[in-house]
């Protein structure tokens, strides 16, 4: 039986997951940590990693990326293995998570999805074959009620689609306030926030005369809570290092 802990379980994302885990024989909340509180729940519930009692086998974070520090600092202090799935984290936490990583096992992906792990693969291949022939731009959709721009998500696949070139692109976040025509070498980034919308990306290559997109659409946030259980299975049997999806695929 694994023991998990779960940050943000009064959150969506934390409500998948505890329904999720109710279905798993393997699987067992030990512990959830969010400044709120829920009703009915099996497992104590703390406000912070400065708590004590807090103990299990794997913390599994849908947090905010304000307290993702403390998190690693609790990894760190403990030895207990985290997933990170919270995103929008700040250089200096993405320097922490690199530093805790040589002493604890850490699994980091900006996102959980298979699919979208899958896309990045999809999008590195036909920018390596289109190369400078197609104009890339990167759309990428959410609810209102998501905090980062743009996601973690639509960075990823950026940074998929520049590690396929030959020579240096650079990223361009939305073009309000430019004057001057699309660069050759630009990767343009687009965000949309409005409604429920779970998560839509789209990476566009544009042509002379013909379009190719690449396109994934989550209809339920399980997806990626999915995800996020198969990497915490995974990473309780792992040495200390930084590991992600590539890592289970």
């Amino acid at each position: 039986m694994i023991k998990i802990i779960l940050t943000g379980h009064c959150g969506a994302m934390g409500k998948n997951l505890m329904e999720l885990i109710a279905d798993a024989p393997d699987l067992h909340i030990s512990a959830g940590i969010d400044r709120n509180t829920l009703d009915n729940v099996s497992f104590p519930q703390y406000a912070s990693f400065d708590e004590e009692g807090i103990s299990g086998d794997v913390i599994v974070d849908f947090s905010h990326y304000s307290l993702v520090p403390a998190l690693l600092d609790f990894s760190e202090r403990t030895g207990i293995p985290a997933v990170i799935c919270t995103t929008g984290l700040t250089e200096e936490t993405l320097d922490q998570i690199q530093a805790v990583s040589a002493k604890t096992p850490l699994f980091k992906s900006g996102n959980m999805s298979l699919g979208i792990n899958l896309m990045l693969d999809l999008v590195k291949k036909a920018a390596s074959i289109l190369e400078d022939q197609f104009d890339v731009e990167i759309l990428e959709k959410h609810h209102n009620k998501k905090v980062d721009s743009p996601s973690g998500t639509a960075k990823m696949i950026a940074q998929a689609v520049a590690s396929a070139y030959t020579e240096d692109r650079s990223f361009v976040y939305g073009r309000e306030g430019n004057q001057s025509k699309r660069q050759p070498k630009e990767v343009g980034i687009h965000a949309i926030r409005g409604g429920t919308i779970v998560g839509e990306h789209t990476a566009i290559f544009a042509g002379t005369d013909e379009i190719i997109e690449i396109t994934h659409k989550a209809a339920s946030k399980k997806v990626f809570a999915k995800g996020a259980l198969a990497a915490a299975r995974f990473l309780v049997d792992q040495k200390p290092g930084l590991y992600n999806m590539n890592n289970i695929l």
